[in-house]
């Protein structure tokens, strides 16, 4: 039982310490691949593809009003995400 204990405390050190080592960069990658993990359709960012293979553009989720929001590029994220981000994250 201590051994599996002990596993279990190495394992969440070694993805808390990954987290907190993750630099701004990766941390607004993360991000941006969540955001467009969670839309439930082929468009979510201009730069994306529909099904036909032309690029969203402006049909994406991104540049149309209401609805979904998600995030695209870099620009989107604010310090308060990367803050939220990395709290969740044990970083």
């Amino acid at each position: 039982m201590r051994a599996v204990l002990l596993s279990f405390l190495i394992s969440v050190s070694a993805v808390t310490a990954a987290a907190a080592a993750m630099s701004d960069a990766e941390v607004q990658q993360a991000i941006i691949r969540d955001s467009l993990a969670a839309y439930p359709g082929p468009c979510p960012c201009p730069y994306n593809y529909m099904r036909n293979g032309r690029a969203c553009g402006g049909r994406s989720a991104y540049v149309r009003p209401g609805g979904y929001s998600p995030i695209c590029y870099d620009r989107d994220i604010t310090q308060d995400m990367m803050r939220s981000y990395r709290a969740r994250h044990g970083g």
